[in-house]
């Protein structure tokens, strides 16, 4: 018998598989990470909401259930700098599930330590993308401890896994009427399998949790303007977790946020996945407004593939790698101006800027404007043009040369 040290969610695969490992003869401790999930509860109903999840991996038979309140580490560790990266996957996915998997690696890492284990585990399935970044996540940080991933050893299917709690009296939310696989925390709340599987089916109703329908959304727009102080965002002083908790409900409550995405897993299938993101949505349009405010040119254009690379590193597992540490040092020369204010309209299910400020802004109304305080000299455009249309006169010199 050894010890087994599980990334145990409450839900139905890690519940299962929790209840295979005992089987099998091992004692298992079960490790719960606070991320936030609980739709953007704080203070007691959080508390609550972790405290029921080790209260059942107890009852299950975990040795012991170890509950971590990890809310804090994740958006400074983590939320933080993919933000400062605008990270959007595939121009869509702003990376929830993604961006908690190194830190779930982590905490594995330490548990095991804690508790002289030498083996850590998790729910994932052999097609899946957390399976590829929970143990190269592990790898990272302990190449000698061993990674167990019991789904991937013997496959079960979501029907089978329904029932396999059934016959061990497992409690789960999921039903055959109901089968979604949800993941969830302040960054973000992903939705998969079920009817959800075919991708000409329009994403029925129950499968959100986070975000109003259209009918129930406020027929008012509302307006919030978010602070930024060297790259760092609060809406009337509230910054940090409490800030992603708050617009996830505020967002949410106008429908903000819903993502339904036909993205690239890692090992190269396609699969359908839904998101809600209320939080996300906003702050990345308020940060993205804000860059093309204060950075130049050359910076926002080269940022956009560097932006663009980060997300693929960490959707594709590689969040201890070098390359990313090297992205956070640029993104950090650009955080160092990136201060001012942004003022968004949320209606109907859309965060809108239509507003922005900032001490750094390279923006000259004077030189911009084509009113009478225009204070552009206009005849200066005819040397750039000259000088910067020379190439193109010699090819079309070359050209006329070459027919004749």
């Amino acid at each position: 018998m050894s010890t087994i040290v599980l990334a145990y969610s409450g839900g139905l695969d890690t519940s299962v598989l929790l209840k295979r490992l005992l089987l099998e003869g091992h004692d298992v401790i079960a490790l719960t990470a606070d991320l936030g999930e609980s739709d953007g509860a704080t203070g007691a109903a959080a508390v609550d909401a972790i405290a029921a999840i080790s209260a059942k991996a107890r009852a299950l038979g975990a040795r012991e259930a170890v509950a971590l309140d990890v809310r804090q580490r994740f958006y400074d560790e983590y939320v933080m700098p993919a933000f400062a990266a605008n990270v959007r996957y595939e121009g869509c996915y702003p990376l929830s599930a993604a961006l908690s998997r190194p830190l779930i690696a982590a905490l594995l890492v330490e548990t095991a330590r804690t508790f002289g284990a030498d083996t850590v585990a998790h729910g994932c399935t052999g097609k899946g993308n957390d399976q590829v970044r929970i143990e190269f996540g592990v790898r990272s940080l302990d190449s000698q401890l061993r990674v167990r991933a019991p789904l991937r050893e013997r496959p079960l299917s979501r029907p089978d896994a329904i029932a396999f709690a059934a016959e061990h009296h497992i409690p789960i939310a999921q039903s055959a009427a109901k089968p979604y696989s949800i993941d969830a925390n302040l960054w973000g709340r992903s939705i998969e399998a079920g009817v959800l599987e075919n991708p000409w089916t329009a994403p029925p109703e129950d499968a959100f949790g986070w975000t109003a329908s259209p009918q129930d959304r406020p027929a008012t727009a509302q307006e919030i303007v978010v602070d930024f102080h060297a790259g760092i965002p609060s809406v009337a002083g509230v910054s940090g977790p409490a800030l992603l908790a708050q617009l996830n409900i505020l967002g949410g409550a106008h429908g903000i946020g819903r993502i339904d995405l036909i993205e690239d897993r890692v090992i190269g299938l396609k699969s359908r996945e839904l998101y809600e993101a209320p939080a996300a949505t906003i702050l990345l349009a308020a940060r993205e407004a804000l860059e093309r405010l204060v950075l130049t040119r050359d910076e926002l254009r080269f940022k956009a593939g560097v932006d663009r690379k980060y997300a693929e590193l960490v959707y594709d597992g590689f969040w201890y790698s070098p390359l990313r540490s090297a992205f956070d040092a640029f993104n950090a020369v650009s955080n160092s101006r990136l201060s001012g204010e942004v003022r968004l309209r949320l209606l109907q299910g859309c965060a809108t800027v239509v507003g922005v400020r900032s001490p750094f802004a390279l923006y000259d109304e004077g030189l911009a404007t084509y009113g009478a305080g225009d204070s552009f000299d206009h005849r200066a455009a005819d040397g750039f043009i000259h000088l910067t249309g020379l190439p193109l006169d010699r090819l079309a010199h070359v050209a006329a040369v070459a027919v004749s």
